[in-house]
């Protein structure tokens, strides 16, 4: 590995957070302590302090969409994009923006989807079946 981001935020409920994050999405568990759990989120570490979440706003246009700013995002290839979709379908999610393609067949063609951790993070995730497609324009 080269490198990889690392961001800490705070969430409400550590009990809440690793069923969400190790359970539903995945991410193996890192170290811990009473206040705070680390994840391996897609290959990139999170810590996950206990406090008060940070304010967002629908302050960012995608689209037809306004979006939670700031979030919380990761790139995956389109396969593991739709396993997951699949997965947090099945699960129910309550989507920001439920899964789908955006750009067909236009340069930075991708897949998305907008939802939000138990404490109200927002996360999205989106899916290349290109990854040199990720800063087309």
């Amino acid at each position: 590995m080269k490198s990889c981001f690392h961001l800490a935020y705070h969430v409400t409920d550590l009990d809440a957070a690793r069923r969400f994050y190790g359970d539903l999405l995945g991410c193996a568990e890192g170290r811990s302590t009473d206040t705070w759990v680390d994840f391996n989120f897609f290959g990139h570490q999170i810590s996950l302090h206990l406090g008060e979440p940070f304010k967002v706003t629908p302050t960012g246009k995608v689209g037809d969409h306004m979006v939670q700013m700031p979030h919380l995002g990761v790139i995956l290839p389109a396969e593991d994009w739709m396993a997951l979709a699949a997965k947090l379908e099945a699960a129910g999610i309550d989507f920001v923006i439920k899964p789908f393609l955006r750009f067909p067949g236009q340069p930075g063609e991708q897949y998305t989807m907008f939802f939000l951790d138990p404490s109200g993070n927002p996360i999205e995730v989106k899916g290349f079946t290109d990854f040199d497609q990720i800063f087309a324009s």
